[in-house]
């Protein structure tokens, strides 16, 4: 074989087996990350952090609000415990999702300063960590990361690993003035559903812009079990054109990217799977800069993106699975087996 074949085969093989490593390492990460940290407390700090994994109140009571929420806060740790618990967030997100997380908390300060210190309370250190069950390779448990615009949920269950609800917001969607203005924590999800509804014809348009008015929030908002009225709507993805497919799949993928390649490959391959049924809707004008909102609708998993709030500069989106919130197919399927 020639050398310049040679040369596409090494780093092609470099990256599958990388990718392999990755996958197959993401729910041990997990399981040490969440030992270490809990290793690192004492007393009095376990009891806030620990729930059972069959408290299901507990577990699907998720906000992405500035309130109060059960669990422990990275401020009442030691810098150590603090570390381990980053530790624990970075396990379940890929390096792309980690910046995007870190780069919302950050925003806390902005508005702190922006509403100087009002009514809500904004602290980067008001973000809770709480662990459901006992982290094992085997059997069942779970762990949750939330704070105001951050909610990262994870089931993992014989070392399968359900990772939604997942919200990202972002408040200000971009940062107009001081030292970090024109930042933008959530810009890809913005513009490449931008870049998806301008690449439509006037008669896509037509279907795919189901409201003239973009909502106040996303329509699940935080509920525990996802659903919508008139479904499905929109354009239908069998409909789109070779590059407006392309467009979509370039959205899924930025959702499904922020988590490590296992997770990520099976949002990709779920996606894939429901192609033929997908559907992509808009609400509100399609000019940038507008209030506006989109989702992504499959038979099995929802993606939600809004822009409406202080004047349309604050963003909530999230990305839900209609079975497998809080891995209850996984569960449903463990405790099936186990008993």
């Amino acid at each position: 074989m020639r050398a310049w074949k040679y040369a596409l085969l090494i780093p092609l093989a470099v990256g599958l087996l990388t990718a392999a490593y990755e996958r197959a390492h993401t729910d041990h990460l997990m399981v040490d990350a969440a030992k270490n940290y809990l290793a690192s407390l004492n007393p009095d700090q376990r009891k806030l952090t620990s729930f059972a994994l069959d408290n299901m109140d507990e577990r699907t009571h998720w906000l992405y609000t500035p309130f109060l929420r059960h669990g422990l806060t990275l401020r009442e740790m030691t810098q150590t415990q603090r570390n381990l618990a980053e530790a624990l967030v970075a396990a379940g997100l890929s390096s792309q999702g980690l910046v995007k997380a870190h780069t919302i908390m950050s925003l806390e300060e902005i508005l702190f300063i922006a509403e100087k210190n009002g009514d809500m309370e904004r602290d980067p250190g008001k973000y809770f960590v709480s662990i459901f069950g006992e982290p094992s390779e085997k059997g069942a448990w779970g762990y949750r990361f939330e704070g105001h615009h951050v909610s990262l949920n994870y089931t993992v269950v014989d070392g399968k690993i359900a990772s939604s609800p997942s919200f990202f917001g972002s408040n200000p969607a971009q940062v107009l003035d001081g030292r970090r203005k024109g930042l933008r924590a959530l810009a890809r999800e913005d513009d490449l559903g931008y870049r998806l509804v301008g690449s439509l014809t006037g008669e896509q348009r037509a279907v795919a812009v189901v409201d003239k008015e973009a909502p106040g929030d996303i329509l699940t908002t935080n509920t525990r079990k996802a659903a919508l009225t008139n479904q499905p709507n929109g354009l239908a993805y069998a409909k789109m054109t070779a590059p407006q497919k392309e467009a979509m799949d370039s959205l899924i993928a930025e959702y499904a990217n922020d988590f490590p390649p296992e997770i990520a490959s099976q949002r990709v391959e779920q996606f894939r799977r429901l192609q033929g049924s997908a559907f992509f809707a808009w609400s509100g004008p399609v000019e940038p800069g507008q209030k506006h909102y989109y989702r992504v609708q499959t038979p099995e998993f929802l993606i939600e993106f809004d822009e409406t709030q202080d004047n349309g500069n604050h963003i909530h989106s999230v990305w839900r699975d209609y079975k497998n919130d809080w891995g209850e197919d996984l569960l449903a399927a463990h405790y099936k087996t186990s008993h």
